[in-house]
């Protein structure tokens, strides 16, 4: 139960820099009279900003500051909930909003919003329209029950039954159903890329395997045929080796004696052309000198003649030998080309073997290249063990995935069962019938001692029929402000009874704000009386009245408000 102990404001509308304090729970019933516009409401749009952040009447935030002091608006209420003390401060210019429990500041980190929310859901328990409900009866801004729509009638009764929290437990629900739709979306996505992904390991696999054995057998194709150029090769160096091996000595041997041969022969050939050099020089003086040169002896005729013949004898004789020796020379010549071509195709075909071997070389390493990307290409069974591997890890986690989605999809089918028993058709319509019938039992009660002999009757959707003695059907609308007024308190004292039996948003406090000076006749005000008289001993009730004439000595305190200096007092 909700024990509220005081209220204090200053600066707060037409209040001026002095704190103005009522106490809630002092006085059983409490008389609040003054003129209009002496700031008698002010308590109620006080407390309505305290808890709610804005004022019973509509009035704007900027406005609720004093205009004239323009600041330092501040509104205070204290009330205890079972063990624990709280204060609210609540503030314009500066901006405050605290809860304190136990003189302790909760935790203020929270956005306001949310700070808020912590004091109506998990303190107050109670909503703006739920409080007015309960708390508050007036005339200004109010509206009262019967005004109210469909669902914000549900919503005042769910936090009258306390069953506001199945609503909170079904939002709740939404949203992890929410959470579980963006898992199952995302666990989805992640089965599509990792089927994607076995797919593509077994393709790799296929093509892996195929590709391996293609390109062995083309390396071993390509082996093949290098080995057999290889061998050709090598066919071909062991017939060149042979014919050089047989001819190279022979060869050597005769191209050598022809060019001793030939030097020979050149020898000679230049000794006889010098002897026949000598000769002409010898002939040619005895036919030119018939004296000689050195001693100048005549030279005898016959001697003369006798060594020009010798020389003609000699000079055919050298003739003779030139010649033998000229054709010596062209049958050496000759043999040296023979021998020299010989030596010639010996020499290419060293130089072919030569060649042969390097090809041979070439060969010998493209088929060690071949046998390498063979051995890369055998190695690559371990690259396909590990492809294995790897699918079968793909495999694991694709079933993991699919164990997931299906606990996701039970627990989404589970939670979304649990959000239609939470609906306003499920949980809560079963405490809702429990409790209709004693809704109706007591707004009823509440008629009579009203002096309205009605029955009313609220069903499950909240939707009202009031019939007359005469069992004409009517609505709320259909009724007089008095009448109309007379339901509304009937309505109100029967919430304050249902939050006392399930002491859930119970509270101390009452206010009836010109209740008494609207549409309620004598009769009515007398029997609202006799209602007020028979509230618990512990509920503090206060009547905002500009009729205090009427009411005077009906309460066991009054409270006047009054201006001064354009500011709200009271005494």
């Amino acid at each position: 139960m909700i024990i509220f102990k005081n209220l204090r404001w200053k600066n707060f509308l037409s209040t001026g820099d002095k704190w103005t304090e009522i106490n809630l729970n002092k006085i059983s019933s409490t008389l609040i009279v003054g003129q209009n516009g002496s700031g008698k409401s002010t308590m109620l749009d006080a407390l309505s900003f305290a808890l709610f952040g804005k004022p019973h009447r509509n009035i704007n935030k900027p406005q609720l500051v004093n205009t004239i002091n323009n600041r330092d608006c501040i509104v205070e209420v204290n009330f205890t909930i079972g063990k624990y003390e709280y204060k609210v401060v609540r503030g314009i210019k500066p901006q405050i909003f605290e809860i304190w429990r136990n003189d302790s500041l909760l935790n203020q980190s929270s956005h306001a919003k949310e700070y808020q929310k912590i004091l109506e859901q998990n303190l107050l328990k109670l909503n703006h329209k739920s409080f007015h409900q309960i708390v508050v009866l007036g005339s200004s801004s109010f509206i009262p029950f019967m005004q109210l729509p469909a669902q914000h009638r549900r919503d005042v009764i769910e936090d009258l039954l306390d069953i506001n929290i199945f609503s909170k437990m079904n939002i709740l629900i939404k949203e992890k159903n929410s959470a579980v739709r963006e898992k199952l979306k995302d666990l989805n996505y992640d089965l599509d890329i990792v089927k994607n992904k076995i797919e593509s390991q077994k393709k790799y696999i296929r093509d892996i395997t195929q590709i391996n054995t293609d390109e062995i057998n083309d390396k071993k194709d390509k082996i093949n045929e290098v080995q057999e150029i290889i061998t050709g090769l090598q066919l071909s160096n062991s017939e060149l080796s042979t014919f050089i091996e047989k001819n190279a000595e022979a060869c050597s041997a005769a191209l050598k004696a022809a060019n001793n041969k030939k030097q020979i022969v050149l020898s000679d050939k230049a000794t006889t052309s010098s002897s026949i050099k000598n000769v002409v020089v010898a002939s040619k003086f005895y036919k030119e000198n018939d004296n000689c040169p050195t001693c100048t002896q005549t030279i005898e005729p016959s001697f003369k003649q006798g060594k020009v013949d010798s020389l003609k004898t000699e000079a055919l004789s050298l003739k003779q030998t030139m010649d033998t020796l000229q054709k010596q020379a062209e049958e050496i010549t000759e043999n040296l080309d023979k021998w020299t071509k010989a030596h010639e195709e010996i020499r290419k075909k060293q130089s072919d073997v030569h060649s042969n071997n390097k090809n041979i070389e070439i060969y010998q390493d493209q088929i060690t290249g071949y046998n390498s990307g063979i051995a890369r290409l055998t190695s690559r069974e371990g690259d396909l063990s590990t492809a294995n591997s790897d699918l079968l890890d793909m495999r694991t986690q694709h079933d993991e995935y699919m164990e997931s989605r299906f606990q996701l999809n039970e627990q989404y089918s589970y939670n979304s069962v649990m959000s239609e028993m939470l609906k306003d058709t499920g949980i809560k319509t079963k405490v809702i019938k429990q409790y209709i019938p004693v809704i109706n039992k007591l707004v009823n009660q509440y008629l009579q001692v009203l002096d309205f002999f009605v029955h009313f009757n609220l069903d499950e959707s909240f939707q009202e029929t009031i019939r007359s003695r005469h069992r004409d059907a009517f609505s709320y609308d259909s009724f007089s402000e008095g009448e109309k007024q007379r339901i509304d308190l009937a309505l109100l004292f029967t919430w304050r009874m249902i939050a006392k039996m399930k002491n859930s948003v119970a509270t101390n406090l009452l206010i009836l704000d010109e209740t008494f000076d609207s549409s309620l006749d004598h009769d009515g005000v007398d029997n609202l009386m006799k209602i007020l008289h028979t509230l618990d001993d512990d509920t503090n009730v206060f009547v905002i009245s500009h009729k205090g004439e009427i009411l005077d000595g009906k309460f066991k305190e009054k409270l006047e408000f009054y201006k001064d200096k354009n500011f709200s007092k009271v005494k």
